[in-house]
């Protein structure tokens, strides 16, 4: 889990490197795809699959299918460090193998908490759910320390780094890792797995693709492609829950959403995967185009320092993830997912009035709150999950569990890259303007400029460039005096002009994610309704989630597991 989640944000915060690496203008309008697809494709390819996956863990074995994603995310590591093309066949080529990596990243994501489920007993299951929990979110902090360090000396080692940790584990895994679960040999549901990858996918897209200018617009969502991947996306997942009704074994069973518990906990995972999902990127934006650079740092350094700055949110999870597992086995894990949720929000709520150029402990202890509040969530959540479905079923409501993360990710992107660049269009344009034509920029230069759709300017701040001398030009800056044109290209200037636009769109964005924070932590709270007779013996707990009744003893959520130990 460590190295799955590491992967996905050491690309992320390596992409200067990566795009300089291969030769490619990230601020030309037309690799604007590549820079997503960089970005969402894993993410994508991880949500549409963990749940077939999960599935095909409960037929042919989770460990057969666990050491098989070990294997394919080494060997596709070494394929991506070794990228022979420049320009946009480059980029195909990292995004292309990326994919490829994304299904081995699958295979660990939808059996690790089923394959933890199985060898941990209902009294440890809380623990060993939060450690797995811990290094999975916290590799995705870890990775920005990684990348950060790394694609300075080179940028194809942000991939070499996968490699011993890979081939150690996938050995490890070979030798130690056996079948303690319950095997349930069937038929792959076929028609519902084309429908779900169908429909997730073309959802996915539409919305990745809906943050691009379209047609004179700052963003596409007037795009007939974009409104066509929405609409027909929703469709299709409509037609895969029909079909999932009517097959004999369904890739998903949907009556395991009969538990209020297994269905509220799903709730929870989806929208705290979108009130969190975005964060990271915002707060990159945020330190590596803006702050940063106000503080002195020169823009090829702020890669590195934006992960090192980031590392209190990662401390804060790494604190209260394994405490508040622990604590769930004891006490009951609803009332730690819901607290985890609301010091999500109490963070948000302080990172939205904070100023632009802020005093660095104030957002240190903010997002280590943030961090807290994660890691209290993280474990009690996938064991509320984990421990209201049959044996039988644990790969694929682990999956189910993993997809609403990875979607909710994507989805964050896509409606924190929204509201931002709404937030950016009504302020921006006029600010670049007045600001260029200021310092002696001709009006109609600085017109064409500040006509730019703000997207560029947020993907600039994003990578950390000053995009001021690409977009005027020697031409233009070749006639300004000395002074002004080393004013304009020097590292403060775009900084502090994009700061208060930048910052009239995080108040959108941490408004939204202060909600979902609260709906998440409601949805943690909700209770099976107390069933009329229980089972006596057996393991009750998965009965009763399969019927959709309660578990007795519900208040530990580990559905009343009569375990054998």
């Amino acid at each position: 889990m460590l190295l799955a989640t590491i992967n996905s944000s050491i690309v992320l915060i390596s992409l200067p490197g990566i795009f300089t690496g291969i030769r490619l203008d990230p601020l030309q309008p037309a690799n604007v795809s590549y820079l997503l697809w960089m970005l969402m494709g894993y993410m994508l390819v991880t949500a549409v699959l963990v749940v077939a996956l999960g599935r095909l863990g409960d037929m042919m074995g989770r460990v057969r299918i666990y050491n098989a994603g070990f294997l394919i995310f080494t060997l596709t590591s070494v394929v991506l460090s070794l990228d022979p093309f420049h320009g946009g066949s480059g980029a195909m080529w990292l995004i292309g193998w990326r994919i490829v990596q994304a299904v081995g990243g699958s295979m660990l994501m939808a059996n690790s908490a089923a394959i933890l489920t199985d060898a941990f007993p209902a009294r440890q299951r809380g623990m060993a759910l939060g450690v797995n929990m811990v290094a999975g979110i916290a590799g995705s902090f870890l990775g920005l320390v990684l990348g950060g360090a790394l694609v300075t000396w080179n940028w194809r080692s942000i991939f070499w780094v996968n490699v011993p940790i890979g081939l150690i584990g996938t050995v490890w895994a070979y030798k130690s890792l056996h079948e303690t679960g319950i095997r349930r040999p069937g038929r792959m549901d076929w028609w519902g797995n084309t429908t779900f990858a169908i429909g997730l996918t073309a959802l996915l897209a539409g919305i990745t693709y809906g943050i691009q200018p379209y047609g004179g617009h700052t963003m596409g969502w007037t795009n007939p492609w974009v409104l066509a991947g929405l609409i027909g996306g929703v469709v299709m997942l409509a037609a895969f829950c029909v079909v999932e009704m009517k097959v004999a074994e369904p890739m998903f069973p949907l009556r395991l959403f009969r538990n209020a518990e297994f269905a509220g906990g799903n709730a929870a995972t989806l929208l705290g995967s979108i009130a969190r999902g975005g964060l990271q990127f915002m707060l990159i934006i945020w330190l590596q185009g803006i702050w940063l650079p106000l503080h002195g740092y020169d823009y090829a350094d702020t890669p590195l320092w934006a992960g090192i700055y980031m590392l209190p949110l990662t401390v804060g999870f790494l604190l209260a993830g394994p405490v508040s597992g622990a604590l769930s086995d004891r006490f009951g894990a609803r009332l730690f997912a819901a607290s985890g949720f609301l010091v999500m929000a109490v963070s948000f709520a302080g990172l939205l009035v904070l100023p632009g150029d802020f005093s660095y402990w104030v957002f240190a202890a903010l997002i280590f709150l943030n961090g807290l509040g994660g890691g209290l969530f993280a474990a009690p959540n996938t064991s509320i999950i984990m421990s209201n479905v049959p044996a039988d079923a644990r790969g694929a409501a682990s999956g189910m569990r993993a997809t609403f993360q990875n979607a909710g990710m994507v989805l964050s992107m896509g409606v924190f890259f929204s509201l931002m660049v709404a937030g950016l269009s009504g302020t921006l344009p006029h600010t670049l303007s007045t600001g260029l034509t200021a310092q002696g920029v001709p009006a109609g230069a600085a017109h064409t400029v500040a006509g730019l759709p703000p997207v560029g300017v947020l993907f600039a701040a994003f990578l950390g460039y000053n995009p001021i001398q690409h977009l005027l030009g020697p031409d233009i800056l070749g006639h300004l005096s000395p002074s002004a044109s080393a004013h304009l290209t020097g590292r403060e200037y775009f900084p502090h002009l994009i700061s208060q636009p930048f910052h009239d769109g995080l108040v959108v964005v941490f408004s939204l994610a202060i909600a979902m924070s609260l709906a998440a932590a409601a949805a943690s709270l909700v209770r099976s309704r107390p069933a009329a007779t229980a089972p006596a013996t057996g393991d009750t707990g998965q009965a009763a989630g399969h019927r959709g009744g309660p578990a007795a003893g519900a208040d530990r959520s580990d559905g009343g597991r009569q375990d054998p130990a």
